[in-house]
């Protein structure tokens, strides 16, 4: 069989099925993760895929010919996989998901020892070259691993009520839409500790997706929630995409928020708990939580964006939060991960202690520091569309740096472009001080240099 190396993406795997994946592949990566990592006991899951189920047979016949045994906690989310490795201590995880991709698609994001994400730097590119050239290290001899079906929800849901004080809550009626993906499971069991008037949209698991791939960032899928708050007056929307490691959040008039500003939102929640500690923030958009973590007492530090570089900067850092705009959120706590479940549970803990909507305690922030949100291009020469803008914009710019991507700041206004790490696409955010009109003005006329 001839194997792809389309799937193989530099943090995680991710393809077609079958043509870039299919079940000889998943079985390969199974005996490849063990060949390279040496894992003697590891977790694995799956999301909403119709294939899933599928995937996790092959995967786990790979690693248990290998020795391996194998945890399995059947149909999940990524983070409960993070969850698992660190809380059993575990050698390793493997998560058997293609997040916000198309529904012919699946993939895979694998953990080591500690949930540490393996990447292209530390074993990714070695189990890539195994599972394409059907090398194995040496023939296995020994018993095979065993198989042991165990629920991991409980132990979970208890994790996630740490860090909040439930006699804080009061009864929110709260729009919850797990977009059909894994977070309506997860929801029901927490349901029981909150009191909360949940009501739920799109809520069962179902890998056909009939509503549409679950990805709130897309505009066209926001509505539904949107419309859900309004017609129930409630307090607050959320919304999942299909793995839930990420959430989304709209205001009691149904205003879709940016990711950017809960960010700064969530780390004064940590800086009130861990005076002066630090907090990571992705380059993209950047003036709010800068200024936030600087007035909350707190160290502000920039990191390339990635969970592979934020989780390794955390530990580095022994940061307490770190945050990017595009709705990851890391915590200390979860084992330096992200997750798509604390980040609400802290946002509904202070609408019920500050008594004020979320469109009040959100507005001074937005308006201080309007966003563009990220807009995406599709360019034939990503890195001569970004020199073109630097040679075209650094000049008179206050500041410009590469950490990640190109990133140029000027008095009242400030952008980042970077390439996509998985298309031929550039990314663009633009940010000013307190001047939407500005901000507006000048995210049209780098689109027009991007594509022109």
């Amino acid at each position: 069989m001839l194997i792809s190396r389309k799937a193989f993406k530099a943090y995680d795997i991710r393809g077609r099925v079958p043509d870039e994946l299919n079940e000889e592949v998943v079985y390969r990566i199974g005996k490849a993760y063990v060949d390279v990592l040496g894992a003697k006991k590891v977790a694995v899951g799956y999301d909403i895929r119709l294939t899933g189920p599928a995937f996790r047979d092959a995967l786990v016949r790979g690693l248990t010919e290998r020795g391996c045994d194998v945890l399995d906690i059947g149909l999940c989310g990524t983070e409960q996989i993070y969850f698992v490795v660190s809380h059993l201590k575990l050698d390793g995880g493997l998560m058997i998901t293609a997040s916000h991709n198309p529904k012919d698609y699946n993939g895979m994001k694998l953990v080591g020892h500690e949930s540490r994400p393996v990447g292209a730097e530390n074993g990714l590119r070695e189990i890539e070259e195994r599972v394409v050239t059907g090398t194995v290290s040496k023939q296995y001899t020994g018993k095979p691993g065993s198989v042991t079906v165990i629920d991991i929800m409980n132990d979970y849901v208890q994790h996630l009520l740490t860090y909040i004080d439930r006699a804080a809550l009061k009864p929110l009626k709260v729009v919850v839409n797990a977009g059909n993906g894994g977070a309506g499971g997860v929801l029901d069991a927490l349901g029981k500790y909150l009191p909360f008037q949940f009501i739920k949209i799109n809520h069962e698991p179902d890998g056909n997706f009939p509503q549409g791939v679950p990805n709130p960032l897309l505009p066209d899928n926001r509505e539904a929630t949107a419309q859900a708050v309004r017609q129930a007056g409630a307090d607050v929307g959320i919304a999942w995409d299909g793995d839930f490691d990420r959430c989304f959040f709209f205001d009691e008039q149904g205003n879709f928020i940016e990711g950017y500003y809960i960010v700064g939102f969530l780390a004064q929640v940590f800086l009130k708990r861990h005076s002066g500690a630090k907090i990571l923030y992705d380059p993209r958009l950047t003036w709010n939580t800068v200024e936030v973590v600087k007035a909350a007492g707190g160290i502000p530090l920039p990191c390339k964006t990635g969970h592979v570089f934020i989780k390794d900067r955390m530990r580095q850092e022994e940061a307490v939060y770190g945050g990017e705009m595009s709705a990851h959120h890391y915590f200390k706590d979860f084992f330096y991960c992200d997750s798509g479940m604390i980040p609400w549970l802290l946002v509904l803990e202070i609408l019920c202690c500050s008594g004020n909507p979320l469109s009040a305690l959100l507005a001074e922030r937005i308006e201080r520091y309007p966003a563009s949100g990220e807009i995406n291009s599709r360019v034939a020469d990503g890195p001569a569309v970004l020199a073109k803008l630097e040679a075209l914009c650094a000049p008179g710019a206050v500041r410009v740096d590469n950490i990640d991507g190109l990133s140029i700041e000027y008095k009242t206004w400030r952008f980042n472009v970077r390439l996509s790490n998985t298309e031929p696409l550039l990314r663009l955010n633009v940010e000013s001080r307190g001047d939407a009109a500005l901000m507006q003005q000048k995210t049209e006329e780098l689109l027009a240099i991007i594509n022109g």
